[in-house]
């Protein structure tokens, strides 16, 4: 039977030059997706929730209703955006969802599943993207205790606002 996470084949995608020199690939994101992405999306939030000490089935039931609410809101306010896929050797292993506006690129959300995981793949796709953004802001909310906190400061982000559990991060035109 074939796998459903590879109902459109992956291709090089042009811009994503240090994406690719990793072996990596993206292609749109579809609805053959959702079960990765449910899963990748329950990677991300499996520390917070070994600290709560509810059972299994609560853990499963908080993560899907979650996911379907995260999902709908990126849906609601990043009209236009592009919903990745990232793949390497034929499975899909990350997320990488931007928007490309006049003065500012989005990033909306970027994961990799935790075997995928400081491996450079994260540091590639955004020195990418980056690079797309030409003279444009490159934002993105991050929540506080994020791990990743430390990549986006390398990489030129600075606290543009505190909203409280989230920075917004902005790399602005020009930093080197």
């Amino acid at each position: 039977m074939a796998d459903p996470n590879h109902a459109h084949a992956a291709a090089p995608v042009a811009g994503w030059q240090r994406i690719a020199g990793l072996g990596l690939l993206l292609r749109p994101e579809t609805a053959n997706d959702r079960l990765f992405l449910a899963d990748l999306y329950a990677s991300t939030r499996m520390e917070e929730l070994a600290q709560t000490g509810w059972p299994e089935q609560a853990k499963r039931e908080f993560l899907a209703q979650q996911f379907t609410a995260q999902h709908a809101h990126y849906m609601r306010h990043y009209s236009g955006a592009e919903w990745l896929v990232v793949e390497r050797g034929g499975s899909a292993i990350g997320r990488l969802y931007f928007v490309h506006w006049a003065r500012e690129c989005r990033i909306i959300d970027i994961a990799f599943l935790p075997r995928a995981r400081h491996k450079g793949f994260g540091t590639a796709a955004l020195r990418d993207l980056i690079d797309q953004a030409g003279d444009r802001t490159v934002s993105i909310h991050v929540e506080r205790m994020n791990p990743a906190l430390a990549l986006y400061r390398r990489l030129g982000f600075e606290i543009a606002e505190d909203k409280g559990v989230y920075l917004l991060l902005e790399r602005r035109r020009g930093f080197k």
